[in-house]
């Protein structure tokens, strides 16, 4: 079986230079699995940095798109341009059954738009998510929504769960995951009314193994294998780990040249220090699903280099592998069948 990958190759900071040797990385690591890809933007561009990669050349098409959405490009004029543009025809080419996944650096604004009016979302799901897999004291955790959904009704947080639930499951092969909903603290008194409706209509579902609320610091504590909030605060939630990780690295960096001591201390210890850096590297965690669409959109972030993006073309050939759609499907119809979809559809808010 061939796995056919469509990637937006204007996206992110160092556009088709990054992308490319992205997609080389990703085929040699692959082994035995076929892969083919379809690149999509400037023809010009997209060619020069392909004759750099004999092997991978051979497993390419150019698709050539005179309109390129950039980061600046907002949500709505990224929607009237449509198919035309780079990122619109990638992600048709999955609508289409062209391609089995797309996978974008770019804005991720535009990229949701668009993936959620081409590849619309899985019946039951009113908004598409954005997950990450995240290390912790114990393992990994999914964390979500990141950013797709800035406010959120208890229902979007609800269906937040369930796909956060058989993406851990399916992913981090675990069988029966345990979902945290965030909070300011986890007495059953606090946070908004939201959180609030929220778990209480979590807890309506007997086959979720719901753990009430998680605070802050238990995300990376790994007190549940989910964690599961509104776009705003799990963004910010997000870049304060990136934050602190970046500033303990800088902390003993400083230790480490600050003296001979210090500099012995690095040579004795260096093997551990890059056992630290290989699991606390940004890049091998790289690549966001939009959960609840019908069609994989992967989101890579706008930053990242070449291994960072082939991390990302990884999580999306796990994720063909994994049949996942067809399982988040089948998980979806399973909980929110007869008695217990009626508090979640009895209980719909406007925003």
């Amino acid at each position: 079986m061939i796995l056919t990958l469509a990637l937006d190759a204007m996206g992110g900071d160092a556009g088709p230079e990054m992308v490319v040797k992205g997609a080389d990385l990703a085929l040699r690591q692959a082994k035995d699995l076929r892969l083919r890809y379809l690149f999509f933007g400037d023809d010009s561009s997209i060619e020069a940095e392909l004759k750099k990669y004999p092997s991978l050349h051979k497993i390419s098409d150019i698709i050539h798109s005179e309109t390129i959405i950039t980061n600046q490009t907002k949500p709505a004029i990224a929607l009237r341009s449509g198919r035309k543009s780079n990122m619109g025809m990638a992600i048709d080419a999955v609508a289409k059954g062209e391609a089995n996944a797309v996978i974008s650096a770019g804005n991720t604004g535009a990229y949701m738009a668009l993936s959620k009016i081409l590849l619309k979302t899985i019946d039951g799901i009113d908004r598409p998510a954005i997950p990450a897999i995240l290390p912790t004291i114990k393992g990994k955790t999914v964390v979500l929504d990141l950013g797709a959904n800035i406010d959120c009704t208890p229902e979007n947080l609800v269906q937040f769960a369930l796909m956060g639930e058989a993406f851990a499951r399916q992913l981090l092969d675990i069988e029966r995951p345990s979902v945290g909903l965030l909070n300011i603290g986890s007495e059953e008194l606090k946070g908004n009314a939201t959180v609030q409706a929220a778990a209480q209509l979590l807890k309506e579902f007997p086959d979720l193994n719901f753990q009430g609320f998680v605070e802050g610091d238990d995300i990376t504590s790994g007190k549940t294998d989910v964690v599961v909030t509104d776009g705003f605060s799990g963004n910010i939630a997000l870049k304060s780990i990136e934050g602190a990780a970046k500033l303990i690295g800088h902390f003993l960096k400083d230790s480490l040249n600050g003296s001979f001591r210090g500099k012995l201390g690095y040579i004795v210890a260096k093997p551990a220090f890059r056992q630290l850096q290989t699991k606390s590297d940004p890049r091998l965690y790289n690549g966001a699903v939009f959960l609840g669409l019908k069609g994989i959109a992967v989101k890579s972030h706008g930053g990242t280099d070449f291994v960072g993006f082939a991390n990302a073309i990884g999580v999306a050939i796990s994720m063909i592998q994994h049949n996942f759609i067809k399982d988040i499907e089948e998980r979806l119809s399973i909980l929110t069948s007869k008695e217990e979809r009626l508090p979640i559809s009895t209980l719909t808010m406007e925003i």
